[in-house]
């Protein structure tokens, strides 16, 4: 979720009743020498307890992120052995740390002996259906001090294709005794309660679920809860929502850089709403480096006004 649980999109998700929200995934050695895009996403959202999710290979640079984390006001550090994207696996942070459990066990042990706060771990079934690994690394994992483990069904080797098996995650549920949260795929109340029944999980996260939808998390807690759901956003409520993510997006950023970062946002934005945007508005929309435009055609096609002239 690099690049997408930003501060904007974690208050918005925190506004609607998520009951936890994580940072973008944080380069531990360049927070460590300063850099700027790593220690923005530090920036604590809203009012829920703040979880920073730091990567690295390097357990001295761990250390250090998890002390400069701490510092900034985390209070709680997840460490990621999840991703399965090559830039990051290629430099043996993320899922390439299930290969070697060694290493994985002294960064855990690092960062726990860095900070003062609770520390959590994010991870994979394993590399490849090979060496589902994931009860093992999540066993050594918690014996360095680990407090609650995050286990995506699915393996490095699948990245996102296929479909999560929930039910491999119950291997790490009995393997531990602190919370197991199950991933992947979890979209509406039904997946929630399926993966939930599937894998003996405490609790669900959403991912790629919540793109274009921050409010689905709350509303899946709230069902999980027994609660009555908040409805999402529509119309005039809609259109403002949007309207301050984007401008949010604009101040975190800068104007250059958070047009791009933008783009996406909106995209889903569209798709989860069923709009069905002919390539010329849709590059209006998504391309459009006139911000006065954007918000106005946001108003035009969100609020039901587009919908009804097409």
């Amino acid at each position: 979720m690099a690049g997408i649980t930003d501060r904007p999109f974690r208050e918005i998700a925190e506004r609607f009743g998520a009951g936890l929200v994580v940072s973008e995934m944080v380069a531990s050695a360049a927070l460590s020498t300063g850099h700027g895009g790593m220690v923005r996403k530090l920036t604590r959202a809203g009012t829920l307890p703040h979880v920073v999710q730091l990567a690295g290979c390097e357990a001295q640079w761990m250390a250090e992120g998890a002390r400069i984390a701490e510092g900034a006001g985390a209070d709680i550090i997840d460490i990621n052995f999840g991703c399965p994207a090559k830039r990051v696996t290629n430099g043996y942070a993320g899922s390439a740390l299930m290969r070697v459990p060694d290493q994985a066990l002294g960064i855990v042990e690092a960062v726990a002996g860095a900070t003062t706060r609770p520390v959590t771990v994010k991870m994979r079934l394993g590399w490849d259906d090979e060496s589902l690994n994931a009860a093992q690394i999540a066993q050594l994992a918690v014996s360095a001090g680990a407090q609650m483990i995050t286990v995506h069904g699915r393996t490095r080797q699948q990245f996102y294709k296929g479909q999560a098996r929930w039910a491999l995650v119950r291997s790490v549920v009995e393997a531990v005794d602190v919370p197991v949260v199950v991933n992947g795929d979890i979209v509406d109340i039904a997946s929630a309660r399926q993966a939930l029944a599937e894998s003996g999980a405490a609790a669900v996260m959403l991912g790629r679920g919540a793109q274009g939808q921050p409010w689905r998390v709350g509303q899946i807690g709230a069902a999980l809860s027994g609660l009555e759901a908040e409805a999402p956003p529509e119309g005039s409520e809609l259109v403002a929502l949007i309207q301050r993510h984007y401008e949010d997006m604009l101040v975190d950023y800068g104007i250059e850089v958070g047009l791009r970062a933008a783009r996406k946002h909106l995209g889903w934005y569209a798709d989860a709403a069923g709009l069905a945007l002919d390539k010329p508005t849709r590059t209006q929309l998504l391309d459009n480096e006139d911000t006065k435009a954007v918000l106005s055609l946001i108003d035009t096609l969100f609020s039901g006004e587009w919908r009804a002239a097409a």
